[in-house]
């Protein structure tokens, strides 16, 4: 049994290429070793196929998708941007002088948009349009034929005020014509309500006062809107007597889209 176990472990120590087995306490190197841990076939190294102690072979790498973010919304028409360009704008002299800028105010889903000429000194400190003694009367004017301010939209063709609330000059109309636009654009109304004289000249393109523009309906742009001119409220605050003709020209708009609904 002992031999049989010698002759054994002889072959494997040779296969492992061990020439002297000394036990690290020093005993007798013919100690038995346990039966289970001696192979009962002894492969020569050199008769063992290169394959077999090749290293071992590598994971497969799966490819996982890249979850890549998705591309941001095209927001370039958005309220929040149109906001945001008007704060940020300084094409023209006025935002050296502006306390705030005066984008406009009210529904934004509106069938009225009411369009007047540039921000007051009330305005420039609220960041409101019509907020001051013409604001009060353009809402009796709406009042009287039954909207509330809240169901309109309200905007200026200057986003800015100029100095001492002089007229607006053509370069700062330029520059802020494209900001009424796109205002425009997002509202999408039914009726157009220009107040004042630099409104209407520059919504209709024209040189004509608002005596020879009122009492007509116009129509703004491709989509042809109805458009009605009136006197500014701040004029109508100077001049009472010409209230009587604002409130027929606020008869003719109402008529008119009265009639758009049936």
């Amino acid at each position: 049994m002992y031999k049989m176990l010698d002759h054994r472990r002889s072959l494997l120590l040779k296969t492992m290429g061990i020439a002297q087995w000394q036990r690290r306490d020093g005993g007798s190197i013919t100690e038995s070793v346990p039966e289970e841990i001696i192979p009962t076939e002894i492969i020569p190294l050199e008769v063992i196929p290169v394959e077999a102690i090749s290293e071992p072979p590598q994971p497969v790498k799966v490819e996982v998708p890249v979850q890549r973010e998705a591309p941001r919304p095209h927001v370039e028409d958005s309220w929040q941007c149109i906001d945001y360009e008007v704060k940020q704008c300084t094409a023209c002299d006025l935002h050296q002088t502006r306390t705030n800028t005066v984008l406009g105010v009210g529904n934004r889903q509106a069938d009225w948009m009411i369009v007047g000429e540039a921000p007051g000194r009330d305005e420039d400190q609220q960041g409101e349009p019509f907020v001051g003694a013409a604001g009060l009367l353009l809402n009796q004017m709406l009042r009287a034929i039954g909207l509330k301010r809240e169901q309109v939209y309200i905007a200026n063709v200057l986003k800015c005020r100029p100095p001492n609330n002089r007229d607006p000059r053509p370069e700062e109309v330029t520059q802020c014509l494209g900001f009424l636009q796109r205002q425009l654009d997002q509202v999408q109304p039914k009726m157009i309500l220009s107040v004042g004289r630099h409104s209407a000249q520059n919504l209709l393109k024209t040189e004509e006062s608002v005596g020879r523009l009122r009492g007509a309906v116009h129509q703004f742009g491709d989509k042809k809107i109805p458009l009605i001119v009136t006197y500014h409220p701040s004029y109508l605050l100077r001049k009472p007597l010409e209230k009587r003709k604002a409130w027929a020209d606020l008869q003719l708009a109402r008529e008119i889209m009265n009639k758009a609904r049936v």
